[in-house]
């Protein structure tokens, strides 16, 4: 075998085989999987005395990785860094130059954006040197989470528990969720009442048309109905009312498409419409950038990097766009010209938005190569490309006045003319959107109307509500706290360390969190603002873009951060936290068991540990018989973190469900039946797959809102 002229080094082994198939045989691709260099796991790494010195190591493991790339460097005629188009990757191009004795200043840089041919090609065709202004914008960030980190972590295992940490983003995420729950639980709400009436308007035709409209003006003035004993008058003064219609307003609606994805709305969409956590999500993305094995066609990238902030599109990728939205859904769902999109404030634009790689290369024509989990995410991806560059949605929108003087019965209604992106795509939204009434009556001002009933509905003000990571992520980005890179390993941090509990999608703050954030206000609260984080984050934008000097950002922070240190030490007293105690006895040594958290949830643990080292899951029955032998069924959650349901049983008994079974049998079959959830609703499906009977089925509140 010949060798290599041109070394190529990447970062993930797979991406390293779609590329050398890309470049041909007089390139070698290797893959450094990850960083090389770090700080050391065992001390801080940081000398603040001696100008902020990094001493970086080799990570444990890596030595091989490295001599390997030493000997295939020696005999490379060139040598290209092709890690990820970010800080990080930046980097490790630094890292690599640094551990394999490259000069920066001749080392080749390619990146590229998608792992396709052309763009392969193109970007060793173009390379450039190593940016150290990224490569320092990430060396601040490093040193600032790790002094944050390393400083007070310490001081956490020291006066409350082992295993605590603190950390520059993670803290002020949990504080969020903290102070999100205090809100709720010093809501007080106020009660209200909405007034409805069903009314018969006579139209144009002659033909009388039901309407349920609401009352919004009573006495000439914006009905506002505070209690019962109003609710009541109200009514009375609708049913003395002579109702005629008082105004008609009909017009145009248009709808516009949102963006492409970015990473934090990739992450709120997958989040709510595929119930993948953040890190789920990141990981499949991954996995589509990376490189898929299509076949014939061989390994192809089929999304682009998914590490981004910016909607920015480039123009092949238009073209390509609207060619496919003709030829699959015709000229007249293609506005005139490309649609342009502005990024938040701040938002980095080095990369495109998140978009499939070919717009031809459509989620049923790959779905044979891909799993259940990618096919959704990819179908996601695409649809809301497509959707972003398609002609906007257009309704008719009627709103009728009904009453008399000084009292008006609101009605609004709408009806799709034109489906436009919808016909595709949706966005999803993390609370529930009230129905839209579709009927649009012919009626003029003065046409009569008939009151057949009025209802008043009680009402209270509801206080905000508890985040989802979705929503979380959603506030980071909008606060500036954070980069596509940070927001899912932020969540899952605070997960692990018992911080923050997810039920039902919900974040709730655990009493460790509520304290130690409490802590951390008291003792750091300059570190744990959003005003504070926000403002670093743009401190190493600033790095990024060359116009301040990394060890800058340091030796601003450092002074102030080490006195809260020294305070700290000082008048923080050891806190001993009391586990919660459950109501399941040990059956290896009769205590009383206690409530742990662990990295993947709650569980059950012995409080005699070590001496006693036995832990059980927390089971949660769902209150259904099992098919097959009668047993409790249980809700579990797989190893990809997937919900399914199984037996309490098993093994001796091996019945699993995706779907959660319901205690009715199937009228047709006898079979056991499931919900089935869609889009708006839900329906019960029989499991007999030659059967399939359906029924309509409405969610309780409990379920609808763990959706």
């Amino acid at each position: 075998m010949s060798q290599a002229r041109k070394l190529v080094i990447v970062e993930s082994p797979a991406k390293a085989h779609a590329i050398e198939k890309f470049l041909g045989r007089t390139y070698k691709v290797e893959a450094s999987q990850g960083h090389v260099r770090d700080l050391p796991k065992s001390r801080i790494g940081i000398d603040p005395d001696q100008a902020f010195q990094m001493d970086y190591i080799t990570i444990h493991g890596k030595g091989d990785i490295l001599a390997k790339l030493r000997k295939q460097v020696k005999t490379a005629k060139d040598v290209y860094l092709a890690t990820d188009p970010d800080r990080e990757g930046e980097a490790i191009s630094w890292h690599l130059a640094q551990a394999l004795k490259l000069d920066p200043e001749q080392v080749k840089r390619v990146e590229f954006h998608e792992i396709t041919k052309k763009a392969v090609q193109n970007a060793v065709k173009n390379p450039r040197r190593i940016d150290m202004d990224l490569v320092d914008a990430q060396q601040a960030r490093r040193a600032l989470d790790r002094l944050v980190g390393y400083k007070i972590s310490p001081l956490l295992w020291a006066k409350v528990r082992k295993g605590l940490s603190a950390g520059r983003v993670q803290s002020v995420a949990t504080r969020m969720i903290v102070e999100r729950e205090q809100e709720i639980d010093a809501f007080v709400p106020e009660e209200y009442w909405d007034i409805y009436a069903d009314i018969a308007v006579k139209c144009l035709d002659g033909k009388s048309v039901p309407l349920r409209a609401k009352l919004s003006q009573l006495k000439g003035r914006k009905a506002k109905i505070a209690d019962k004993a109003a609710a009541q008058k109200a009514e009375q003064a609708i049913r003395k009312a002579k109702l005629s219609v008082l105004n008609v307003k009909t017009k145009e609606r248009l709808k516009s498409p949102p963006a492409p994805f970015t990473t934090s709305t990739l992450q709120q969409e997958a989040s709510r419409k595929l119930n993948y956590t953040l890190a789920r999500s990141m990981q499949i993305a991954q996995g589509l950038y990376e490189g898929i094995d299509l076949g014939k066609a061989g390994i192809q990238g089929l999304i682009t990097y998914m590490r981004t902030d910016s909607v920015r599109v480039g123009d092949d990728a238009l073209a390509a766009v609207r060619e496919a939205i003709a030829q699959g859904y015709g000229a007249e769902s293609l506005p005139n010209k490309p649609r342009t999109y502005k990024g938040r404030s701040g938002a980095q634009d080095a990369h495109e938005a998140i978009r499939p790689t070919d717009p031809a290369r459509t989620p049923d024509s790959i779905k044979s190569f891909l799993s259940r989990e990618q096919y959704a995410l990819y179908k996601l991806i695409y649809t809301r490309f497509l959707a972003s560059q398609m002609a906007d949605a257009r309704y008719n929108t009627l709103t009728l006045e009904i009453g008399e003087d000084g009292l008006v019965l609101r009605y609004y209604g709408e009806h799709k003319v034109f489906a436009g992106f919808t016909a595709i795509y949706e966005e999803g939204s993390d609370e529930a959107s009230e129905k839209v009434d579709t009927k649009m009556p012919a009626c003029e001002a003065g046409s009569p109307a008939t009151l057949k009933e009025v209802d008043a509905e009680q009402r209270f003000t509801q206080p905000p509500t508890r985040y989802t990571e979705a929503s979380l992520v959603k506030a980071l980005e909008e606060l500036g706290i954070g980069r596509p890179s940070t927001y899912a390993p932020t969540v899952s941090t605070i997960v692990a360390r018992g911080y923050v509990s997810r039920e039902k999608k919900r974040l709730y703050p655990t009493e460790l969190g509520r304290m130690v954030t409490g802590l951390m206000i008291d003792y750091f609260n300059n570190v744990v603002t959003t005003d504070f984080t926000a403002r670093m984050e743009n401190e190493l934008d600033r790095v990024e873009a060359g116009e301040k000097g990394w060890k800058s950002v340091l030796e601003e922070f450092y002074p102030d951060f080490e006195k809260m240190l020294q305070r700290a030490e000082q008048d923080i007293e050891k806190i001993v936290i009391e586990d919660e105690k459950s109501d399941v006895i040990c059956d290896q040594c009769g205590a009383t068991m206690v409530y742990k958290n662990g990295r993947y949830g709650r569980f059950l643990a012995c409080p005699n540990f070590p001496e006693c080292r036995n832990t059980q899951p927390i089971l949660v029955y769902i209150g259904v018989k099992c098919p097959d032998c009668g047993g409790e069924l249980l809700e579990k959650t797989s190893r990809k973190n997937r919900k399914f349901y199984g037996c309490e049983k098993y093994p001796e008994c091996q019945f699993v469900s995706w779907e959660k079974p319901v205690e009715k049998r199937c009228p047709e079959c006898g079979s056991y039946m499931t919900i089935k959830r869609r889009k708006n609703d839900a329906l019960l499906l029989c499991a007999n797959e030659t059967c399939r009977h359906r029924e309509p089925y409405e969610l309780p509140q409990e379920e609808d809102d763990d959706e």
